[in-house]
C-alpha cells in the first residue's frame, strides 16, 4: 500500500462534502506529474489524506482511500468545464482520475503544525515552492501524522 496527499480547496469540494458522497471522482487535475501519480503508482485502497488548500488554515482535514484505479476525466471532454482540453481526444485522453472512498474526518493538522516537526521535514507537500496537489506520502510520514499528531 502506498499513501498520498491529496489537495482541495475546501470552497470547491470540502472534507465535508466527500463524507456526504462517500465516494468520487478526483476530478480536474491538470498537472502532468500529478497525473502521472494517479495513473501509474495509485492502487486500490492506498490511503490518502484529505488536504484543504488556498484556505485560512491550509492543512489535513480527514483520511480517505483509493476506491477505483485511474480512467479517463470526463471534464477533459467537456466544453462548459473549466477543465475541458481541445488536445484530449476520446481515443487519446490526456487526463485521468481516480475515484476516492471517505474514511474518517480528522482534526485539522494544520500546514504550521506540520512544519514544526523534524520527523516530516522531507514531506513534498513541504517543499518549497512545491504546488503539487498530489503527492506521495512517506510510510514513517504516515505513521507519525496518523499516531502523533491526529
Amino acid at each position: 500500500m502506498r499513501y498520498w496527499l491529496m489537495k482541495s480547496e475546501p470552497d470547491a469540494y470540502s472534507i465535508d462534502d466527500l463524507a456526504r458522497d462517500r465516494v468520487t471522482p478526483w476530478t480536474g487535475v491538470r498537472n502532468y506529474q500529478a497525473r502521472n501519480f494517479m495513473r501509474d503508482q495509485m492502487r486500490v485502497g492506498d490511503q490518502a489524506f484529505f488536504y484543504h488548500s488556498n484556505c485560512a488554515e491550509p492543512g489535513i482535514v480527514g483520511i480517505m482511500e483509493v476506491a477505483r484505479a485511474a480512467y479517463p476525466d470526463e471534464t477533459q471532454f467537456d466544453k462548459s468545464s473549466d477543465y475541458y482540453d481541445p488536445a484530449a481526444t476520446r481515443d487519446n485522453p490526456r487526463w485521468v482520475h481516480v475515484d476516492v472512498r471517505f474514511v474518517k474526518k480528522t482534526p485539522l493538522v494544520s500546514l504550521a503544525e506540520l512544519r514544526a516537526h523534524p520527523e516530516l521535514a522531507r514531506m513534498r507537500v513541504l517543499a518549497k515552492g512545491n504546488r503539487l496537489s498530489i503527492t506521495p506520502v512517506d510510510p514513517a510520514e504516515w505513521k507519525f501524522i496518523t499516531e502523533r499528531l491526529m
